[in-house]
């Protein structure tokens, strides 16, 4: 099969799983599932059961301590236990009450099972040793009590379910303060609409900020690793709603509770015992399909979300490139150096990062490497996939030039060219065809691996995907959409990449001759 037969069935095919998603995906009972499938009565019925909670939440703690037989299935975000709930992956979930209010108000598709299972006071962290901000936070939090300000902001949000942010006084100008916070976490605390946050803790960082004359700067962290990127000097202070207890507070410090939440467990309705709901009629292929783009792409301006993250995609992964082959570049002449001093440093550098896992060495990079500098996450990430990057290619470069057999460089230099202009005009030329093959596989790899960078609050195409679905509620578009931008990124640098093999191909510049 030729070139253009294998594009034209990948680019079928890709558009054949995006409609079968839009048009909703696979449905939960055609999936196979390990856990039993009885109706859940109360909180009591998940003992046995695979129960979804946020990765490094009091939920996971309660579902591990309560329900020993239990499968406990720990996810980054909130979307991701939608997701999981929705699909099957998940028997049930538990979550706080205040959010699920909101999920359940736009999604008829869940249901509470049973009633509270505990309730924790939350609270806004600050690091350990920063004892002057955690003192004007609580000041400001009594002056706020005082006035009638935060029974304002309660009613607005909590009880009235607002869905914008009211008009404030401009924060402040000093040095920036920049606040952790989960950017799908859910109304009324935190959530992004129109490519903006709002919600009822944005609304007081704001304030806060105006109180103390300091500019807010948001950063969107995974929830599991926030309290990492507080200790780490990263963030200043963490936002997103969290739980007080013994082992955090070891970590961090706690300011006065601003909030006390409820949590509980929740399902899919018809998995529910005591739900009698009946079942709504199948809309049509057609009006899925354009349901779905319209609540995923034209909603709310949602199509900036996933130009701004496709944009990061790009820029991480060109740039990265760049940096990763001059590295790879320096990394192979050490290695193929004589001198032990340069070789035996090269080759246990190759070694290395071979060896560590892109996530280690991205988390490694951003929380200890530059523990105390203020860097941006995206510079972060371009440092670390290059120096992944020019491992391998620094072996790849020495393939190639070994490939090439040493007559063709001692004729060069018989001839009277210098090593240097020798290695220039006959080995590179040479080397230079031989790995662009294998050069490609590993570049478009660099590309999809670009997907982690999440963890260290860089908002990419995947993170873009994350915030969508923690609005839309849907469980495949967003993913099969960001799965073909994936696929057309690599494509089309892909292409240039095999333009420049074609050009130092002889055979290709001989037919292009002989056509002239």
């Amino acid at each position: 099969m030729n070139k253009p037969v294998r594009v034209t069935s990948l680019l079928i095919y890709l558009a054949v799983l995006f409609l079968c998603a839009a048009a909703g995906g696979c449905n939960s009972d055609q999936l196979p599932t390990s856990g039993s499938r009885s109706m859940l009565a109360t909180a009591n019925d998940l003992q046995d059961k695979r129960i979804a909670v946020l990765q490094g939440s009091t939920h996971e703690m309660h579902a591990t301590k309560h329900y020993p037989r239990a499968t406990v299935l720990q996810y980054k975000s909130v979307s991701d236990m939608l997701l999981a709930l929705k699909s099957g992956k998940a028997d049930a979930a538990i979550y706080s009450r205040d959010e699920l209010m909101e999920y359940m108000r736009d999604n008829d598709e869940f249901g509470f099972v049973g009633g509270p299972l505990y309730r924790t006071p939350i609270s806004i962290a600050f690091h350990q040793q920063d004892a002057g901000l955690l003192l004007s936070f609580n000041r400001f939090l009594q002056q706020i009590r005082t006035d009638g300000t935060y029974d304002g902001m309660l009613k607005r949000w909590m009880q009235q379910g607002a869905v914008g942010m009211p008009k404030l006084t401009s924060a402040g100008t000093g040095k920036p303060l920049v606040v952790g916070i989960l950017s799908d976490n859910g109304l009324p605390f935190i959530v992004m609409k129109e490519n903006r946050l709002i919600g009822f803790n944005i609304e007081l960082m704001e304030r806060f900020g105006a109180f103390c004359n300091r500019s807010i700067q948001y950063a969107d962290i995974e929830f599991g690793s926030q309290i990492a990127a507080l200790a780490g000097h990263k963030i200043d202070m963490i936002a997103t709603p969290l739980a007080i207890t013994e082992e955090r507070k070891k970590r961090v410090a706690f300011s006065a509770p601003y909030y006390t939440v409820d949590s509980l467990a929740f399902a899919l309705k018809k998995n529910i015992a005591t739900n009698k709901s009946s079942t709504p009629s199948a809309p049509s292929f057609l009006s899925k399909l354009v349901t779905s783009f319209q609540s995923n792409i034209i909603h709310e301006r949602r199509y900036l979300l996933i130009l701004d993250g496709l944009k990061t995609t790009v820029v991480i992964s060109v740039f990265a490139t760049l940096f990763g082959t001059l590295l790879g570049a320096l990394i192979c002449f050490m290695r193929m150096a004589k001198s032990r001093l340069l070789s035996a440093p090269a080759r246990l550098y190759i070694a290395i990062l071979r060896g560590t896992p892109v996530l280690v060495l991205l988390m490694l990079i951003f929380y200890v490497v530059f523990a105390s500098i203020n860097i941006s996450p995206v510079i972060v990430a371009v440092i670390a996939f290059g120096m992944n990057f020019g491992a391998y290619t620094a072996e790849i470069f020495r393939t190639g030039i070994e490939g090439v057999e040493k007559g063709q460089t001692e004729a060069g230099i018989s001839l009277g060219f210098t090593r240097t202009s020798t290695f220039l005009h006959i080995v590179l030329p040479q080397m230079v065809r031989r790995i662009l093959p294998v050069y490609k596989g590993e570049f478009i790899s660099l590309v999809k691996m670009t997907s982690i960078v999440g963890y260290i609050a860089v908002q990419d195409l995947t993170k873009a995907s994350d915030i969508i679905r923690s609005r839309t509620f849907d469980a495949f578009f967003p993913l099969v959409m960001v799965a073909i931008l994936y696929f057309l990124i690599s494509w089309t640098l892909m292409q240039s990449l095999e333009y420049l093999e074609r050009i130092t191909d002889p055979k290709y510049k001989k037919r292009k001759a002989g056509r002239a």
